[in-house]
């Protein structure tokens, strides 16, 4: 496994190494937790989820102050953005891209304190990802509009498919 630190503190970037391809189609251990220990990555995660969705829709940008969650796109691929949302960090709303797909495999570590959102850039995307903490409902999650002029996101779209949370989040405050 291969792991590399990302521009922003805690967020990893990780490439499983354990993975096999022929004529009939592929095989990849995902998560395999004794080597995500011996690597440091010690978090128990409690809950693992899928999200389908279609092209052009974009999702997020959600998160929490306690949750670390371990994402990887299962199927097609997807334009995935970590923003930290840390009000005491010196990276407060700094933010990175990142291109995750079946076929790079690759996994991202988000740690708590910070929003997670994608767009679905193939047909139909498979966004999975465990958590470590039980979903409580967005009543207990933080949204960010996913075009803040403060926080100047890139995103490779205009009008995006958006939940009614995504489309109404407000604006940070001035």
């Amino acid at each position: 496994m291969k792991i590399e630190k990302t521009k922003l503190d805690g967020v990893l970037l990780i490439s499983p190494s354990t993975s096999f391809s022929d004529f009939r189609g592929g095989y990849v251990e995902i998560y395999n937790q004794k080597v995500y220990e011996e690597a440091g990555i010690t978090t128990q995660f409690v809950q693992d989820d899928v999200s389908i969705s279609y092209q052009n829709v974009l999702r997020g940008i959600h998160g929490d102050n306690d949750t670390t969650k371990l994402c990887w796109c299962s199927y097609g691929r997807i334009y995935q953005i970590v923003v930290n949302c840390d009000p005491s960090s010196s990276q407060y709303l700094q933010w990175q891209s990142f291109l995750l797909s079946d076929e790079t495999r690759q996994q991202v570590l988000i740690p708590p304190k910070f929003g997670n959102s994608f767009l679905v850039l193939s047909q139909v995307a498979a966004f999975s990802y465990k958590q470590s903490t039980y979903y409580q409902g967005a009543g207990k999650q933080f949204t960010l509009r996913w075009n803040d002029p403060k926080i100047h996101i890139y995103w490779p779209i205009v009008n995006p498919i958006l939940s009614e949370r995504d489309a109404t989040a407000a604006f940070l405050p001035e």
